[in-house]
């Protein structure tokens, strides 16, 4: 109730047009710190609907799904699954923008070619990322006598979990946890290709970032990963759980570095002219309008 007085106190002081919430987290804060006021709340909803709502709570979950009124996804499965939710505690109105990414900055990169192919994963290190998924992936393709290196990249409160069990799976000179990095874009230069293998999403930035470095990406068929990547054509789209097609997605890429750099040529054309900024920006602004925003 602090922080919600406070940013009352803030909003009241700065009168902002738009007060638009960073994630499904914030979003009764956002609604609660424009009331009486003549600013328009928006909401937000990056990951999967049904495990955000679940996740803030049975309150405050049901209270963030209908409050703000107007809300933006990232992901066209979630505002389906919000739109099918059979409830008094959902969004009045919703919008779906994709996320962008910024090309300036993630930019396309010579893959190495040290011989021995490289892997990426990048994200928090939490359970829904479904990194023991990666691990155990790691090790069918080691019982195949493949030749590789993986590095994960985060932090988070599973890595002691983790690190042991990649020790008890003896990938010791197959995987490497280099914690949290600020530059991503250094981290996917030094990869072949990504692999994302999480339960739940909204639409992943990593994997957006990876395409437009030139990357090849593996992923699970989460949020809006099967929009993100073609499969068979910038990467792999995996079906959750399917732990074989995971490792035989992986062994392709890790045995045929001709496709492998292929597909990141595709994942950056691809990137280039649908994940944008300018394009995120505009129709970002257009909802600002659409619920009563004038930009005059």
């Amino acid at each position: 109730m602090a922080k919600i007085a406070e940013l009352r106190r803030l909003v009241e002081r700065l009168k902002p047009e738009v007060v638009h919430s960073y994630s499904f987290y914030t979003n009764l804060q956002a609604w609660c710190g424009t009331l009486g006021t003549q600013s328009i709340a928006v909401g937000s909803v990056r990951s999967d609907f049904h495990h955000s709502r679940k996740g803030r709570g049975h309150c405050l979950g049901r209270l963030s799904a209908r409050w703000p009124r107007h809300q933006i996804f990232i992901s066209l499965v979630a505002a389906e699954q919000a739109q099918n939710y059979p409830s008094f505690f959902s969004p009045k109105r919703i919008f779906v923008i994709r996320i962008g990414v910024d090309l300036q900055y993630f930019t396309i990169t010579p893959p190495p070619n040290s011989g021995r192919p490289q892997v990426i994963g990048i994200g928090s290190l939490r359970r829904l990322k479904r990194w023991d998924r990666l691990l155990r992936a790691a090790l069918d393709l080691k019982r195949k006598d493949l030749d590789f290196f993986i590095r994960i990249a985060g932090d988070g409160p599973l890595r002691d979990s983790l690190e042991r069990q990649a020790e008890e799976f003896g990938l010791q000179n197959y995987v490497e946890f280099i914690g949290h990095t600020d530059s991503i874009s250094e981290a996917l230069a030094k990869a072949n290709f990504l692999v994302h293998t999480s339960d739940f999403e909204g639409g992943p930035n990593v994997v957006l970032e990876a395409m437009a470095c030139g990357r090849a990406v593996v992923a699970t068929d989460v949020g809006s990963i099967p929009d993100f990547v073609d499969d068979g054509k910038t990467g792999f789209v995996v079906r959750r759980g399917d732990d074989a097609a995971l490792v035989e997605r992986m062994k392709i890429l890790i045995t045929n570095a001709e496709l492998c750099q292929k597909m990141g040529e595709l994942g950056r054309a691809k990137a280039e002219s649908e994940f944008g900024l300018d394009r995120m920006v505009n129709q970002t602004l257009a909802a600002y309008r659409a619920v009563g925003w004038k930009d005059n």
